[in-house]
C-alpha cells in the first residue's frame, strides 16, 4: 500500500495528471492510431514488484503495448494475454490486459541485472532472448483465440509489429518507450500503435513511412512534453488526424482474498488434506501484483469441508 500512497502523492504534484490511451482515425479513416502515455501505470507495476532497470522497461513496454491492444477489443468482458517466453535471464514476460484499459504483469525474474546494450540502452532484447510470443484474446467464445509468433529482436515494438502483420494480416507501426531516472524509478513511459486499413493508399502509405522514420523515440517526444494527442499530431502529420476516444489506463489486478480461497477449494481433497496436516497456517502470492494471502488452518479446514 505504500507504493499506492507514494504514487498518489506524486501525481497530486503533477497536477493530478493521469495515465490514458488516445484513439484516433486519420487520412479519411485509412489510418487507425492509438497513443499512450503511461508513466504512472509503469512506476505502479515497478513498485509492485521491486524490478530492477531491465525489467522495468521490458515490462512497462509490453504493459504500455497491451494496455492500448486491450482497447482493441470490442467486447465489455474481453480479455487479453500477452506473453513473451525467450531463453533470456529475465525468465519470460506476462501481460494481461482488458477492454477498459485496466492492465497487470509480471516478470520471471524481477531482479535481472544485465550490462547495457551497445548504444548504451537498457538491453531489453538480451533479457528476454530469443522465443516466442504468444497472444490469447478470450472473447467469452466458446475458445479463446491463441497466436503464437517466434520472436524477432525481442525489444518487445518490433514483435509486435511482425504479430499484427502476420497473424492479423495488419501493417502496423509500433512505438514503445520506457525512461529510467537515476534513482531507478520510471521517468516517462508511452508509445503509439499506428495501422493501415486495407484501402489505404500508395500516398497514404509513403507519407506515413517518411514521417514515422523521422521520430527518433517515444521517450524523446514524451520528455519534450508532448501529449498522446500531441505525439500521433506529430506522427501523423497533415494526415488529418480525428481524436475519437480518451480512455484511462492503469496498472490494476483484480485478484482477492475471494478468487485465492475458490483456487485453493478446487485443490484435490488429498492436496488440501496435506496442507491441513502440515499444522502451519500457508501464504499464497499473486504473480501479477506480488499481494501476499494468508490462510489458517482452520480456513483451510472450512475450505475442505465445502
Amino acid at each position: 500500500m505504500t507504493g499506492y500512497i507514494l504514487l498518489q502523492e506524486k501525481k497530486e504534484k503533477r497536477g493530478n495528471e493521469m495515465d490514458y490511451i488516445i484513439r484516433a482515425t486519420a487520412a479519411g479513416n485509412q489510418i487507425r492510431a492509438f497513443a499512450i502515455t503511461s508513466r504512472d501505470l509503469v512506476e505502479t507495476a515497478r513498485q509492485h514488484h521491486n524490478t530492477s532497470p531491465v525489467a522495468t522497461a521490458a515490462l512497462g513496454r509490453l504493459l504500455t503495448g497491451g494496455a492500448m491492444m486491450g482497447v482493441m477489443m470490442k467486447g465489455e468482458n474481453d480479455k487479453l494475454t500477452l506473453m513473451m517466453k525467450g531463453d533470456g535471464p529475465i525468465n519470460g514476460v506476462t501481460v494481461t490486459a482488458d477492454s477498459k484499459g485496466n492492465v497487470k504483469g509480471y516478470v520471471g525474474n524481477p531482479n535481472v541485472l544485465i550490462p547495457a546494450n551497445y548504444a548504451g540502452k537498457l538491453d531489453v532484447g538480451a533479457a528476454i532472448g530469443y522465443g516466442t510470443l504468444t497472444v490469447i484474446k478470450d472473447m467469452g467464445l466458446k475458445e479463446p483465440y491463441a497466436s503464437q509468433v517466434p520472436l524477432g529482436t525481442s525489444e518487445v515494438a518490433e514483435d509486435l509489429t511482425y504479430y499484427f502483420a502476420s497473424s492479423e494480416q495488419v501493417p502496423s507501426a509500433v512505438a514503445l518507450g520506457v525512461l529510467m531516472s537515476k534513482d531507478n524509478t520510471v521517468k516517462q513511459a508511452g508509445g503509439f500503435i499506428i495501422q493501415l486499413m486495407p484501402f489505404a493508399s500508395e500516398e497514404t502509405i509513403s507519407y506515413l513511412e517518411e514521417k514515422i522514420a523521422k521520430i527518433t523515440s517515444v521517450t524523446d517526444l514524451l520528455e519534450k512534453g508532448l501529449t498522446p494527442e500531441e505525439i500521433l499530431m506529430e506522427v501523423l502529420g497533415d494526415l488529418g488526424v480525428e481524436i475519437n476516444d480518451k480512455i484511462a489506463t492503469q496498472f490494476e489486478c483484480n485478484c482477492s482474498k475471494e478468487k485465492v480461497s475458490k483456487a485453493l477449494a478446487s485443490l484435490s481433497k488429498k492436496d488440501l488434506n496435506d496442507l491441513i496436516n502440515d499444522g502451519e497456517e500457508i501464504e499464497v502470492k499473486c504473480d501479477f501484483c506480488n499481494t501476499k494471502y494468508q490462510f489458517s488452518i482452520q480456513e483451510l479446514k472450512r475450505l475442505g469441508n465445502k
